[in-house]
């Protein structure tokens, strides 16, 4: 799974139709194989507990519900800022994520704290909405203070060879991030094939992601280890 192909100078549908169906199959076995293989192994001794602080400092420690309050995210960021008052070693997250209309919130409670904040901007986590609306949706949470942008691709368009809409509204609303960071969730739940998760990765990454993310949490099944496999050798191969 390592062979790489040249990106096409200039996206169009066709184009980037053949580029992504270029792309060499996945040998499904062999990934579940592989990942079952990488599931198997262990970080030893002191490694271990390096790898698990790094871990906890890539986290976003998330509330994305219809009952979000104030009080709620205020009390996320507080634990965000201060995982274990009996431990000052524990290691902070990366960020807190929430909702666009929570996202002065969650600045104002982490201010000083060095915490960014994410959001899931675009109609998340249906992505069911017009590219204005998902667009005035990112520039409102980056407005706001949002460091990152977390958007779902349209998964319908893609799964209908629609390669072209896909690839423009990540380009469009990585445009709208400003200095923001833009992570695109591919939903990869719906997407059904391995084959399908390596092209929506490379799709993501040529239309200008900076990170590549497996789900929302809102579709089963959500992150499994053959996709994450199959979408780091995508990053790998990019």
């Amino acid at each position: 799974m390592s062979d790489t192909a040249t990106a096409p100078p200039a996206p169009s549908n066709s184009s980037l139709r053949a580029f992504l169906r270029g792309l060499p199959g996945v040998d499904e076995v062999g990934a579940r194989a592989r990942a079952q293989d990488l599931s198997t192994r262990s970080v030893k001794t002191t490694a271990k507990a390096h790898a698990i602080d790094l871990a906890i400092s890539m986290v976003d420690l998330t509330t994305l519900e219809g009952a979000d309050t104030v009080g709620k995210v205020r009390a996320l960021c507080a634990k965000a800022a201060l995982p274990d008052p009996a431990d000052r070693t524990v290691p902070r997250v990366g960020a807190v994520c929430v909702y666009p209309d929570m996202v002065a919130t969650a600045v104002a409670a982490l201010d000083g704290t060095g915490i960014g904040v994410a959001s899931v901007a675009t109609a998340f986590p249906a992505g069911r909405a017009p590219l204005e609306v998902k667009l005035a949706d990112t520039a409102r949470a980056v407005a706001d203070g949002a460091s990152e942008i977390d958007m779902v691709i349209d998964r319908g368009a893609f799964l209908a060879g629609d390669y072209l809409k896909v690839f423009e509204e990540v380009v469009a609303v990585k445009q709208a991030c400003g200095g923001a960071h833009l992570k695109v969730i591919l939903e990869t739940g719906e997407l059904a094939t391995l084959d399908n998760v390596r092209r929506a990765s490379h799709l993501a990454m040529l239309a200008g992601a900076d990170f590549v993310k497996t789900s929302t949490g809102k579709v089963s099944p959500a992150a499994t280890a053959p996709v994450v496999l199959v979408m780091l050798e995508a990053v790998r191969d990019h």
